[in-house]
């Protein structure tokens, strides 16, 4: 058997995405701390699966369109286990859910998050 265990991923601000997503979805902080060419990595989730936020000591310049460049992070996607209770509270925290749709194997929406980074949100009923 083999499973995801994390993502890491550049932001601009790991502490204020991690603080943003353990309200939205209840995950915790796992591990934070100095990391590669004095930047900072925060990880937050589950105790099987994270993200791996990570904030250079220079701010991270925005890249090609994520739709068209080879390598790009076009979305994250999390399992949810209500997904109306979890846009009720993205919504709630300022952000725009877009994108719904309702096909197998499950209903979805996404958000742009405060990092630049696209999230959706799956739920499988």
């Amino acid at each position: 058997m083999t499973r995801l265990e994390h993502v890491n991923v550049t932001v601009p601000d790991a502490t204020a995405t991690a603080a943003i997503l353990c309200d939205l979805l209840n995950w915790k902080i796992r591990w934070e701390g100095a990391a590669l060419n004095d930047g900072w990595t925060v990880h937050v989730g589950t105790g099987d699966s994270y993200l791996a936020l990570y904030t250079p000591k220079e701010a991270p310049s925005k890249g090609a369109p994520r739709h068209i460049s080879t390598a790009a992070l076009n979305h994250i996607g999390i399992v949810v286990d209500d997904l109306e209770a979890i846009e009720k509270k993205v919504r709630a925290a300022g952000y725009t859910p877009h994108s719904h749709a309702d096909y197998e194997p499950g209903r979805r929406f996404y958000f742009e998050g405060p990092d630049g980074v696209e999230y959706e949100m799956v739920c499988y009923d």
